[in-house]
């Protein structure tokens, strides 16, 4: 252990066994909440099964291995489940099933793996020309205010009849989140949604909200229910248009979250492990998340900020907790528990995170001081919120053929080509 070092365990150094469990577990406890999440909002959008909490889990594991691995441990970053595809995935699933999610998220890694090739042979500078904070910024407001629908109906309030005892519920799952974002300390406040999700849980099961027949039917161990290609779907390229270009918005995500990693551990992950190993390394994962039923992976946010506030790098840590993750993955009665949280309890932490996602977005655009006096920035700005909030659709069929790009999918492309065809015009 360094004295005159910031930080407490550098990323090549290895903390004392039980120091190392606990830290682990403080990344498991960050990232929990959102990936499991991810399986669980699919599933409520498309209104069955599409993924599972195991798998999700085992492939976010596994993947920050594969991450590990290509960057050398270098890089002390934890992949989770990411919240840009959850649209994407139900809407893909809804139009061609399973094979149009597995082959769609397999691709979106493959995408990862183009750029981390052109970024190797010609730098990142161009990046900054395609994807620039003035298609960015629209991009992440319209993943964020896009799933709102899906908030408000679970909270229960899109209806006629509305059932007070889980507007009561969503309320306090709300308010706890926010509280415990705003108002907590240390570890505390990188884990605001499992706590919202805790204490509404809590709530729901005093009101008799809960019904626990999943988790009484469930089994203590079982093998993570994988979706494999070629065994259990056929290739199909409906789910291409519809995911793929979501790859773009996480691609400037994943560059900004290594920075920020980079300013906490003082160290330039852009250029060592470099940018093209990073990106290798979280599209080998994505690819393989794909093929196995899994959702698309993205660097957590949540464990970067673990890592500011334990002042632990060790990648020592990271690889633990993605072997933690694994295993987990195989209890049964954590997910029985999970498949039993209410629809109520859900829609009030969404409530606040898909707000967060969309301003997120606003804040973007607000840092770059986007122009809006500048004609070009209002009409590629409008024309990206319209095109992904109202639903807009560009279909083909033919005979062999039925590909369909739609909402922010459709709005990527359209906001990027705007940008690049358009001049500037104050």
């Amino acid at each position: 252990m360094k004295k005159d070092n910031y930080l407490l365990y550098d990323v090549n150094e290895t903390p004392p066994v039980g120091k190392m469990v606990i830290f682990a577990l403080q990344h498991i406890l960050a990232m929990f909440g959102a990936t499991i999440l991810v399986p669980i909002l699919v599933n409520s959008m498309a209104g069955t099964e599409v993924l599972t909490i195991p798998v999700a889990l085992f492939t976010s594991g596994l993947g920050t291995i594969i991450y590990l691995i290509c960057t050398k441990g270098k890089s002390p970053v934890y992949l989770g489940s990411s919240f840009a595809f959850i649209s994407p995935i139900a809407y893909a699933y809804l139009a061609s099933g399973s094979s149009a999610v597995g082959m769609g998220i397999f691709v979106t890694g493959l995408v990862y793996i183009v750029f981390a090739i052109l970024i190797k042979i010609f730098g990142k500078n161009w990046i900054d020309k395609i994807l620039p904070p003035l298609v960015i910024g629209p991009m992440i407001m319209i993943i964020g205010l896009g799933l709102a629908p899906s908030a408000v109906s679970q909270i229960g309030l899109s209806g006629d009849a509305i059932e007070i005892k889980g507007v009561i519920v969503a309320v306090v799952s709300f308010l706890t989140t926010a509280l415990i974002s705003t108002r907590a300390k240390g570890i505390l406040k990188v884990i605001p949604f499992l706590i919202g999700i805790l204490v509404g849980y809590i709530l729901s099961i005093i009101l008799g909200l809960v019904d626990f027949t999943t988790l009484n039917d469930a089994s203590f161990f079982s093998i993570p229910k994988f979706i494999l290609p070629f065994k259990d779907y056929s290739v199909s390229f409906t789910g291409i248009l519809t995911i793929v270009p979501i790859a773009l918005v996480t691609i400037a995500e994943h560059i900004g979250d290594h920075i920020a990693l980079g300013s906490i551990i003082k160290k330039d992950l852009v250029k060592d492990p470099g940018l093209e190993k990073t990106l290798l390394g979280d599209g080998l994962a994505t690819a393989v998340a794909g093929l196995l039923g899994g959702p698309a992976n993205t660097t957590y946010g949540e464990n970067t900020s673990v890592v500011g506030i334990t002042k632990v790098a060790s990648t020592k840590v990271i690889f633990l907790a993605a072997i933690i993750a694994i295993v987990i993955s195989f209890f049964g009665k954590i997910t029985g528990i999970l498949a039993t949280i209410p629809n109520p309890v859900l829609g009030g932490v969404s409530l606040l995170l898909y707000g967060f996602i969309a301003v997120n977005g606003l804040k973007v655009i607000v840092q770059n001081k986007i122009d809006f006096d500048n004609l070009k920035n209002v009409i590629v700005t409008s024309a990206m919120l319209v095109i992904g909030l109202g639903g807009a659709v560009i279909s083909i069929t033919t005979k062999n053929i039925n590909l369909s790009i739609s909402g922010m999918s459709l709005a990527a492309i359209v906001g990027i080509i705007l940008n690049l065809l358009l001049p500037d015009s104050k």
